[in-house]
């Protein structure tokens, strides 16, 4: 097998860069991914691939084989987000209202240069599964493909995705043994009061004012319910109610997500929200009603997979190039999914220098075009890791 440090061919870095340029102006939201998915199935198939379409909508997949071995997958997304785009580069989006701002066009073609790659040396034993995600950022179409059968009509031993990370230099790379990013779930609770008029509040019972309490309460469940260990951050993010300067309402309506990063913790914060809410809203005459909805689970790794990964990492990017077990971020990824279904890994690929420091979801962003020969190695790295350990084995 060739060495993960091996320089991928600078013609397949200008061609990828092209495929990128190309994506990100012309971007699709989730499941509208149509002429994203059609150019993947057009480049997989000019590389010789079987290649399977339509999986969870509009998500893609591919299958290298060479001979018996192990089953990998590697996944990209292919979303773009509902952004105007400010920034003002030649390949800028051509959508109105649409845009690559979260570098999936760039995951897109790091996954893309790597199926070239590997079809043109089968430096590997075993199959590769190249999976093309769509509606990562809001749609769960991990979810989706998981539901039209992506494992059992690939079974694979270890799946592994990357994510372009700014806020970590280039050159280095993040993962972890157990959770990357953190679970999301939706409430919304009601509070049901009685209306009357605002110079008369003795008349009525106020939902606002039960609303401002509960807003200040749901602090507590983190810092007084909940170990110091246990990381979980609740947000309000909407409080209705109302319609005029005169009237106190009979209802209240709140809005927010919750975050955690362990699913006994995520449980147990539900079950804190559900007594709070039957609770305390009693105690100022209101009736309170809670309707929570889970969302994308705990993004976490299996640990075997996470140290291939930081293995890999550290002959491609340099002994000190690893962050390993650094903090998690309480964001989400519905990766997370396929982590649930599979062992595997997800790691956050630096992306930061002088020219590139845009965060991720910011209409000045622009994937960093220095990140798509870094990613290319790490994953024809990680697909020769596992060549030669089962090489190893017979």
């Amino acid at each position: 097998m060739n060495s993960p440090n091996a320089l991928p061919p600078l013609s397949l870095i200008t061609d990828a860069i092209a495929w990128r340029r190309d994506f990100h102006a012309f971007p699709e939201l989730g499941y509208q991914e149509e002429r994203t998915a059609r150019r993947v199935a057009e480049l997989l198939m000019s590389f010789g691939m079987e290649v399977f379409v339509g999986i969870g909508g509009t998500g893609v997949v591919a299958t290298l084989e060479n001979g018996p071995g192990p089953s990998i997958g590697l996944r990209a997304d292919m979303d773009a987000l509902p952004m105007q785009e400010k920034g003002e580069i030649a390949h800028r989006s051509s959508h109105i209202g649409c845009m690559h701002a979260c570098g999936h066009d760039g995951h897109t073609s790091i996954l893309l240069a790597t199926a070239r790659h590997l079809s043109e040396t089968g430096d590997f034993v075993g199959k590769i599964h190249f999976i093309f995600q769509p509606a990562e950022e809001t749609g769960a179409g991990a979810r989706k493909m998981i539901e039209d059968g992506l494992f059992e009509r690939f079974p694979m031993d270890y799946v592994y995705g990357l994510h372009n990370w700014p806020g970590i230099p280039l050159g280095q790379l993040q993962v972890n043994p157990g959770a990357m990013m953190a679970s999301q779930d939706m409430f919304d609770i009601t509070l049901y009061g009685k209306g009357c008029h605002a110079a008369m509040p003795d008349r009525g019972i106020d939902p606002v004012v039960v609303a401002c309490q509960l807003v200040t309460a749901l602090q507590s469940l983190v810092s007084r319910r909940l170990s110091p260990l246990d990381p979980a951050v609740i947000s309000v993010t909407a409080v209705e109610a109302g319609s005029a300067y005169n009237v106190i309402p009979d209802v209240a309506l709140l809005k927010g997500t919750v975050r955690c990063l362990q699913p006994s913790v995520r449980e147990h914060v539900r079950e804190l929200m559900a007594e709070m809410i039957n609770h305390l809203p009693q105690a100022f005459g209101v009736t309170g009603t809670l309707d929570y909805r889970p969302g994308y689970p705990v993004t976490q790794n299996t640990p075997e997979a996470a140290t291939r990964v930081a293995q890999v990492a550290r002959q491609v990017l340099g002994e000190d190039s690893v962050r390993w077990n650094a903090p998690p971020s309480m964001a989400t990824e519905d990766f997370s999914y396929m982590l649930e279904a599979c062992p595997g890994a997800y790691f956050w690929l630096g992306a930061d220098c002088e020219q590139h420091s845009t965060p991720l979801h910011n209409p000045h962003y622009d994937f960093n075009d220095g990140l798509i020969p870094l990613g290319v190695r790490l994953f024809t790295g990680l697909v020769t890791s596992h060549s030669e350990s089962y090489s190893a084995k017979r």
